[in-house]
């Protein structure tokens, strides 16, 4: 057979994988656009306004166990509906809604979806470990309210 042949092919070849591979990529725009529409789906969610922070008293409250030192701060985020009191620690953080009720909480940093956790039926809720970066929380509760906090900072 003609070598001139097998080389033509195999550059078509080249050719097209090339080509199929560029359709693949996505352009930044697009997942910056993608991004911003994936923000809007809690447009609806009723915003918790934060009530309380004990960072604002002072420092954290120290706690000892056993001759350690954890560090413990406490949130509370009101709503309307709903309110979501939480106390983080550096493992952990705990969560309770009042009035008590079953349902899910999200957590997002930014765009990014950091997971889903159940809400038992007398409103508490654990997250672990603690997102590195600020989270929002969004509660969905089992009677159909949606309520979302603010930035909490770890």
């Amino acid at each position: 057979m003609d070598e001139q042949w097998w080389t033509d092919d195999d550059r078509l070849l080249e050719v097209l994988q090339d080509a199929l591979a560029s359709a693949n990529d996505v352009p930044p725009s697009l997942v910056a656009a993608g991004k911003a529409v994936y923000a809007w789906r809690t447009i609806d969610a009723e915003l918790a306004a934060l009530t309380y922070d004990s960072a604002w008293e002072s420092e954290a409250v120290d706690v000892t166990r056993t001759g350690e030192t954890a560090a413990l701060r406490r949130l509370t985020f009101a709503s309307d509906q709903v309110s979501i009191e939480l106390e983080l620690t550096a493992d952990e953080l705990l969560g309770q809604l009042s009035p008590p009720q079953g349902g899910t909480v999200s957590l997002a940093a930014g765009s990014d979806d950091l997971g889903t956790t159940p809400v038992d039926e007398f409103g508490f809720f654990v997250v672990r470990p603690v997102p590195n970066r600020p989270f929002r929380i969004t509660c969905r509760t089992d009677s159909g309210t949606t309520v979302t906090t603010g930035l909490v900072s770890p």
